[in-house]
């Protein structure tokens, strides 16, 4: 039995209400059940209620054992001095004001339905389960899910928005260097996002925007940064970065940022840390006005198109410095640009229409549909119970699902939890 159980049977009148009585044998008549407080102090906050024939307004305060309250030391805290019922399931003492007088205390164990308990205990039932759910969430109504995984897509930017926040506080509120920051992120995918978001961090973005209109200069503060150029490589463009780098770094009294070593061993060569550099710095070279270009593009062809970009012509014959290659364009794929908008820019225009007071969910919701379903152990794991991650937004809100509510083992505020616990 789990104290958030018996908050969710008080929230939704999971028990009979007809003739409730305290355990001192007083009627009680429950005319509100009141708001359910998710911060510190007492669980239900204004609920009104009838002990014999004294009407009640005031805090609800809910625990598997009436003994509970001492264990939690609430006798000392003052915010608890308004409790007018202690609901518990099991009543094991009485439970005093500061006056002597008894707080009244309804017993639950005897009211909660017999098929909520049996729902309840199948829902979190100690057998190894990849998810509390996965014998039933294939026969979850499509009505709940389809909703239910929407607003998991939202809960999901808003989360993501609070960590763009943090970056914009961090950068005095300067949205084009918060979304170089998150764009190098995501060019080193998961092996060397830390190492890239580390790269950039170690550049003021007004060397950036000095630098774009050369790339050369460019690349060279990319790869030097990245600890790319500090060889003696018998190479031309190596030897031009190289030079290039050595005064820029001069110029602009730049620190190295060897937080996190770069990792090529088990990439894709095409993923390798060299290939996304260039492709970050010919992004920033193509586009002088990248972040008001992302802000007014409103369609996924228009960014295909704003991304449409390939490496320096060196890297058309090359993968690191070491070695040539069979010659081949590294333009940017069609799947890479996807997670740059799953990841980076959709939560990037959601954040800025936030603080501008802008409402883009009718254009974000249809965008995020159109893209691919992004392929991961997650989505695997759901299509294999139910094949329900169609596109982007159910991969996304599947993936908040797993991690903020079934590893936490939170069924009590789900919706498929919910709806298997009313049927």
């Amino acid at each position: 039995m789990r104290e958030n159980f018996l908050h969710y049977i008080w929230k939704f009148k999971k028990f009979d209400t007809r003739q409730l009585k305290t355990t001192m044998n007083q009627p009680i008549n429950l005319v509100s059940i009141g708001t359910h407080n998710f911060n510190s102090g007492p669980d239900f906050f204004n609920a009104q209620l009838k002990i014999e024939d004294q009407l009640w307004a005031g805090n609800v305060e809910i625990h598997i054992k009436s003994s509970d309250w001492y264990v939690h030391h609430h006798e000392q805290d003052k915010a608890y001095d308004n409790v007018i019922l202690h609901v518990v399931y099991e009543h094991d003492t009485d439970i005093f004001r500061k006056d002597n007088s008894i707080i009244p205390t309804l017993e639950l164990k005897h009211y909660i339905h017999d098929e909520v308990i049996q729902k309840y205990k199948k829902l979190f039932s100690k057998t190894s389960k990849w998810i509390n759910c996965e014998h039933d969430f294939a026969y979850t109504d499509n009505f709940i899910l389809h909703h239910w995984l929407e607003r998991l897509y939202v809960e999901r930017l808003e989360r993501k928005s609070r960590g763009i926040q943090d970056l914009l506080k961090a950068s005095k509120n300067n949205w084009e260097a918060v979304l170089f920051k998150m764009l190098a992120k995501n060019f080193g995918l998961t092996v060397n996002s830390d190492a890239f978001f580390g790269l950039a961090n170690s550049i003021t973005f007004s060397i950036i925007q000095k630098s774009k209109s050369n790339l050369l200069a460019l690349e060279a503060l990319l790869f030097g940064q990245a600890g790319l150029l500090e060889s003696e490589i018998e190479d031309a463009y190596y030897q031009s970065l190289k030079k290039e780098y050595v005064f820029l770094r001069q110029k602009f009294q730049l620190l190295n940022a060897h937080i996190v070593p770069l990792q090529f061993f088990r990439l894709r060569p095409r993923n390798f840390p060299t290939i996304r550099l260039s492709q970050l710095a010919n992004v920033y070279h193509k586009e002088q006005h990248l972040f008001s270009e992302i802000i007014e593009c409103n369609t996924v062809e228009g960014f295909y198109e704003l991304f449409n970009v390939t490496t320096s012509e060196y890297w058309n014959t090359h993968f690191t410095f070491h070695k040539t290659s069979k010659k081949s364009d590294k333009r940017l794929t069609k799947s890479f640009i996807d997670l740059l908008l799953i990841n980076t820019i959709i939560p990037l225009k959601f954040c800025y229409a936030k603080q501008t007071g802008t409402d883009v969910n009718n254009l974000i919701i249809p965008m995020v549909r159109f893209l691919d379903s992004e392929k991961n152990s997650i989505i695997k794991g759901f299509n294999n119970i139910k094949k329900v991650s169609k596109s982007a937004l159910e991969s996304q809100a599947l993936v908040q699902l797993k991690t903020e509510y079934c590893d936490k083992h939170q069924c009590l505020k789900c919706a498929i939890g919910n709806s298997l616990l009313n049927k």
